[in-house]
């Protein structure tokens, strides 16, 4: 399967329908530095920065995205995750499926990618596999991680930390004055696995890490607020928690106490005691965040590692998760309250994995919104984070709250090369604000929307996270 001519289809005014569109992401959007706030790059890779070993390193080997892609048309997993193929068999493989990829927002990605990066303007695919595969090997043998950070005009990034993490390696990006600015981010997503198998081995690592036995819940959050403390000495000034839903169970705190108790004795919990722990300790970090006056995001509906074969063999992040049918506006709602009424609500992002929770998410902000607070839906997220899914969520934003104060696009990848993304985002909401003046719905004024633009992509931003 193949496409008869190999020069690509993107031109300058890719995805700009318009010349009001145009005008606004040439004169106003294109220039604007990027600020990552949350993606899965290794601060291991910025901190050494040293040149990749090539384009499979870079590009697929830790890319669940492609990976999906290669096994729906049924490409072995030797040639995706195996360890014996050849980096070259592999790309192979991945260029055999591009072209099956039309319509998916990997073609989209993969040719702006190949553009922006390697100036490279054919399409991948079998017949020209081996020329792409030597071009970009080529040219990865002089750039470091930190100089392909600064060729897209990346000025921040915050990455995704473990609470257990010693941050050597931010330490040694701070040290080295170097490059793009990198924060950590604070994801404590293990402390929620009270019920799983190994969930001591993690509090005996957790307890080491901060030099203090936990041995109740309040040990427990001595601990947590310890990290919390020494990530914010280190630059964090952001956490996210990925749930499937939001923890809100009614709960005491001697309740809680004797879960945990028990638990440290080897005995699992039952469903009902799991939902009350969490919630507690859910509910105890948000205060925290608060206190150390921190952005917080909940990434919520995400049903993981449904293929347990593939989980078993290769473990988490692997291309086998999918959108989840989870309730979540109850839930939310209750969290965020209790916070406000304690006056302990910091600022806050939410994202939603299912679109059918859309006008749900959207209406979520206003209810805690105030003069101290703001609370924000995140842009589309994962399976959302394509042009059709961009664009329903900044339309229902613009419909249901204020596009006006949007913080724009992240990344969340863990891909050096996924940062044509915020191109992508930029000429998107370009085009969505052209074409409405065009159509009369807005007034022709480029300069008041192009101030508009700036500020979503980049200075509401500045703002809300207080770096």
């Amino acid at each position: 399967m193949e496409f008869k001519r190999n020069k690509s289809f993107i031109k300058e005014n890719f995805l700009l329908e318009n010349k009001t569109a145009e005008s606004l992401y040439f004169d106003y959007a294109a220039a604007m530095p990027i600020i990552d706030y949350h993606n899965h790059l290794s601060p291991d890779v910025i901190a050494n920065n040293q040149p990749f070993t090539g384009i499979n390193e870079i590009w697929l080997s830790r890319d669940h995205y492609k990976w999906r892609a290669m096994r729906s048309i049924g490409i072995k997993e030797k040639y995706i995750t195996g360890k014996e193929t050849s980096d070259k068999e592999k790309f192979d493989k991945w260029a055999y499926t591009v072209p099956f990829t039309a319509g998916n927002p990997l073609f989209h990605w993969t040719h702006l990618e190949l553009a922006r990066y390697f100036n490279i303007n054919i399409l991948l695919q079998p017949s020209t596999s081996t020329e792409i595969f030597e071009e970009t090997n080529r040219q990865l043998k002089n750039l470091h991680p930190k100089q392909l950070l600064e060729n897209m005009k990346v000025e921040m990034i915050c990455t995704t930390d473990d609470p257990i993490d010693d941050l050597s390696n931010h330490k040694k990006i701070a040290h080295s004055g170097e490059g793009p600015q990198v924060f950590p981010g604070f994801r404590p997503d293990r402390i929620f696995g009270i019920a799983q198998d190994n969930y001591l081995d993690y509090l005996g690592s957790l307890s080491t890490t901060a030099e203090n036995d936990i041995t109740d819940l309040d040990s427990l959050l001595e601990v947590l607020r310890s990290r919390v403390a020494y990530f914010h000495a280190n630059g964090c000034r952001i956490s996210d928690h990925g749930l499937e839903f939001t923890y809100a169970s009614d709960y005491t705190h001697a309740e809680v106490n004797a879960i945990l108790k028990s638990r440290l004795t080897g005995a699992i919990p039952t469903i009902e005691q799991e939902l009350m722990f969490n919630s507690c300790i859910l509910f105890e970090l948000f205060q925290m965040y608060h206190d150390f006056d921190w952005t917080q995001q909940l990434h919520l509906g995400a049903l993981r590692g449904n293929n347990q074969k593939l989980k078993r063999q290769l473990g988490l992040d692997v291309g086998c998760d999918s959108i989840g049918d989870f309730s979540q506006a109850k839930n939310l709602s209750k969290l965020l309250s209790r916070l406000n009424d304690k006056d302990k609500l910091t600022n806050t992002i939410l994202y939603n994995l299912n679109p059918a929770m859309n006008e749900v998410f959207a209406t979520m902000p206003g209810n805690f919104n105030s003069d101290k607070v703001e609370i924000q839906w995140g842009t589309a997220w994962w399976f959302l984070d394509q042009k059709q899914g961009m664009e329903t969520q900044m339309r229902t934003l613009s419909n249901i709250g204020l596009l006006s104060k949007f913080i724009g696009m992240l990344t969340d990848s863990r891909s050096f090369l996924s940062f044509p993304r915020h191109e992508y985002f930029r000429r998107l909401l370009c085009n969505m604000i052209g074409g409405d003046i065009e159509k009369g719905l807005l007034p022709h004024d480029s300069a008041f929307f192009g101030e508009m633009i700036q500020n979503i992509c980049y200075h509401n931003l500045k703002k809300f996270i207080k770096y």
